[in-house]
């Protein structure tokens, strides 16, 4: 009931915010404009070939955001991410959950002011989280799939196919998102853009060193010749050998991982377990006001261990 009602005042007070910005948006602009005679209006063209840029359909929000200039870095996760949605809605996104949770905790009054804020802070940064995690995930899975693709692509050169038809076959075989990215630069090096300027850009949208070094070892054959295909043979080989060490030290870092999740999760589920058992045994520590503090202080220590641990375990190959 608490949260219904904390959602239902957040809802109401976010809509009618909402309504009064823009009927005062859309005020200024008709004061702003004049009546344009019919002979003066511009005649449209159709509509247009070029891709949509627009950071909202909310023009209020999106002149907002453009001052701030973060639209760049956001698009460019959110492509990397492979997924098709407008900055203009991740922000909201990001406010509604935050305000959300800032007014839940508020209305509980389980923690401290600033430890509420803390945590509505940190629910903000949900929707961006996932998408960080979505583009994680499409890296992860484009390195375990290129190796594959390279040897596609150098037994295609071996064939006699031109690098631009290779390229373009092994995209329709590939799988996503290696289809998808050398799809697009093959579409890049066919119209218009240079070969080197196209690999850039996937270099670009996919920064790993798998796909740098196979844009360098294209560009470096366009200047100097040679057999393209051994060198794309001899770099999936490498590339493979390498996803094979990699493997075998996350299999060892993986006792570590699980040695920080159990350490992480145990006090939980005992101080769980005292609450079930003897309720009045921590009632203490959370109506006090110094109690809260403390389990504060001990939640903090407690995911601060945790991401330390990780820290510690995450070894880079």
């Amino acid at each position: 009931m608490l949260v219904f009602s904390s959602v239902l005042f957040f809802v109401t007070t976010f809509v009618a915010i909402g309504l009064v910005l823009v009927l005062a948006w859309f005020t200024l602009e008709k004061l702003q404009t004049r009546e344009v005679p019919p002979e003066e209006q511009p005649v449209s063209s159709g509509p247009s070939i070029l891709r949509d840029r627009s950071i909202s359909t909310i023009s209020v929000w999106s002149k907002l955001l453009e001052r701030f200039n973060i639209d760049e870095l956001m698009r460019r996760h959110i492509e990397q991410a492979g997924l098709d949605w407008s900055i203009g809605r991740i922000t909201l996104s990001m406010l509604l959950s935050g305000t959300i949770a800032l007014v839940v905790l508020v209305k509980g009054g389980w923690f401290p002011s600033w430890m509420n804020g803390a945590l509505a802070y940190a629910a903000s940064l949900a929707p961006y989280s996932y998408i960080l995690h979505r583009r994680k995930k499409r890296f992860a899975k484009f390195e375990l799939l290129f190796p594959d693709t390279l040897d596609s692509l150098s037994r295609a050169l071996r064939a006699g196919h031109p690098f631009a038809a290779a390229l373009e076959l092994v995209a329709n075989e590939a799988e996503v998102p290696v289809s998808t990215e050398l799809r697009r630069a093959a579409v890049e090096g066919n119209f218009g853009t240079s070969w080197q300027q196209a690999l850039g850009n996937l270099a670009t949208r996919v920064p790993l060193l798998e796909v740098n070094l196979f844009a360098a070892a294209v560009q470096l054959h366009s200047r100097t010749g040679g057999k393209l295909s051994e060198v794309l043979g001899t770099l999936s080989e490498s590339l493979r050998e390498a996803l094979s060490l990699k493997g075998e030290v996350k299999a060892i870092a993986a006792h570590g991982k699980m040695t920080g999740m159990v350490l992480t999760v145990l006090p939980l589920v005992i101080a769980f377990t005292m609450t079930m058992v003897n309720p009045s045994y921590l009632g203490v520590l959370i109506h006090s006001e110094n109690g809260k503090y403390l389990l504060t202080g001990a939640v903090i220590c407690l995911v601060a261990a945790h991401f330390i641990i990780r820290r510690i375990v995450d070894i880079k190959v």
